[in-house]
């Protein structure tokens, strides 16, 4: 393979050094004290969807049962 076509196939992924400057970019714009509240609302953010997504499941699957129940 060329450098070419390995720079192609390579081209989505983030690297080290990437990685480096998106952490001092993200510490520079909201700084060391925020960036734990801004996790953490994350996360329950991530907590409220997948209770959302799971209860939904719930309430179709009991939708499904009492439609066959009537049948």
């Amino acid at each position: 393979m060329t450098s070419a076509t390995l720079n192609t196939i390579y081209a989505g992924m983030f690297g080290t050094p990437q990685i480096i400057l998106i952490v001092v970019v993200v510490l520079l714009l909201f700084g060391g004290k925020k960036i734990p509240q801004l996790m953490k609302g994350l996360g329950q953010g991530m907590k409220e969807f997948k209770d959302a997504s799971s209860n939904s499941d719930k309430k179709d699957d009991a939708a499904a049962t009492s439609e066959t129940e009537k049948s």
